[in-house]
């Protein structure tokens, strides 16, 4: 199988790789990702003393902590601006076969 290759306006083969998922122990839900990402694909979630992904903005809810992840993985056009800018590395991406 082939990997999906495409040409940029100067000749050269690019192949995109989509985000898969975001590690939430790594993630420290800085946001960047969220900023240079023009797609939609990622969301602010809150991790609660048990664990769980809720809502961050949710007055009622107890957040340890804040962490991105992937809520719309069939926008992502494999541009690599997210995994560029993460400084703890905590994306995992992948080209995609034709």
């Amino acid at each position: 199988m082939s990997l999906r290759t495409f040409t940029t306006r100067s000749g050269k083969p690019w192949t995109p790789k989509y985000l898969l998922s975001i590690s939430d122990e790594l993630c420290i839900g800085c946001g960047r990702c969220y900023k240079v990402c023009t797609q939609g694909v990622l969301e602010l979630k809150g991790i609660n003393e048990d664990g769980e992904l809720c809502d961050p903005f949710d007055d009622g809810e107890d957040i340890e902590r804040k962490v991105m992840v992937v809520s719309n993985e069939g926008d992502c056009i494999g541009c690599g601006s997210c995994e560029t800018v993460c400084g703890t590395k905590a994306q995992k991406h992948e080209s995609m076969a034709a």
